[in-house]
């Protein structure tokens, strides 16, 4: 764990931290149960399916479809830009991140009843990668760059096909193997993954290295609504807005670039996992 020490950093002392955030350190992921009351879930709810109505879906890749999200929530939802800063979500993440964390990407997830999960992956990294057959030193705590916390505002059983993490993935340093991404029996070191059902109003937060996926629904599901808030340390760029849209570069500057490489040392990337 870490704290920041004037402008760099230090080790923290695991012992001041909550218990969720050494399982999030170890395990990769965390459920925090009931953070969230009834009626701040409806206020919530009622605002996320507001911002639905009022602002078409982003299209940040071209041939994908955006439907069912919504990007940039804080700037759409005071509620959100609350709900981000909870202290029982930070009290968790600071102490892996550092006290000056921040959001580098925040959407809304409206999945329908019959959606189809996804494969196995890591949310960009593995942050340091790593060939098999290299153990990680467990004296040394794996370091974390980003985790990502979903705010549950609709009930999660194995219907609705809740969020699946392989425990300790995160510390493979490798990304699921290719032939196995949609394979439910996948495991690391000789465990299985964790489905997590939950409550409206529960968080599930999981290292973005850590091998994870959407479950499938079932004919019974009802579907998923949730926001979603990843938070990075401070050294992580933010990407609530795609580059082409917020960046460092004048005009002139932009009309000299003569490649895709230029472009890329200019800071103009093209939307990857966290953009979209």
């Amino acid at each position: 764990m870490i704290t920041r020490v004037n402008q760099n950093l230090g080790l923290l002392d695991p012992a001041v931290a909550p218990r969720a955030a050494a399982h999030l350190e170890r395990e990769g992921w965390a459920l925090l149960p009931g953070v969230l009351t009834a009626d701040e879930v409806a206020e919530l709810a009622d605002d996320v399916q507001r911002v639905y109505r009022e602002y078409e879906a982003d299209v940040r890749h071209r041939l994908a479809d955006y439907s069912e999200f919504r990007y940039e929530m804080y700037n759409r939802s005071a509620v959100v830009q609350q709900l981000i800063g909870h202290r029982a979500v930070l009290d968790v993440i600071e102490p892996v991140l550092g006290p000056d964390c921040h959001v580098i990407a925040n959407q809304a997830w409206n999945n329908p009843p019959d959606h189809g999960g996804g494969p196995w992956h890591c949310d960009a990294g593995p942050h340091v990668p790593r060939p098999e057959g290299v153990p990680w030193d467990d004296r040394i705590p794996y370091p974390i760059f980003v985790v990502g916390v979903h705010f549950w505002l609709s009930p999660i059983s194995a219907a609705e096909g809740p969020t699946a993490v392989v425990p300790g993935s995160h510390r493979s340093g490798r990304l699921p193997p290719r032939d196995q991404l949609w394979d439910p029996d996948l495991t690391f070191d000789g465990r299985g993954s964790v489905t997590p059902e939950a409550e409206p109003g529960d968080v599930l937060m999981f290292v973005s290295d850590v091998w994870h996926r959407g479950s499938p629904a079932t004919l019974d599901g009802k579907g998923r609504l949730f926001v979603q808030c990843h938070y990075g340390r401070r050294d992580i760029a933010q990407r609530v807005l795609p580059t082409a849209r917020v960046n460092h570069v004048a005009p002139q500057a932009v009309a000299r670039i003569g490649s895709t490489r230029e472009r890329q040392l200019l800071g103009l990337h093209e939307p990857r996992f966290y953009d979209g």
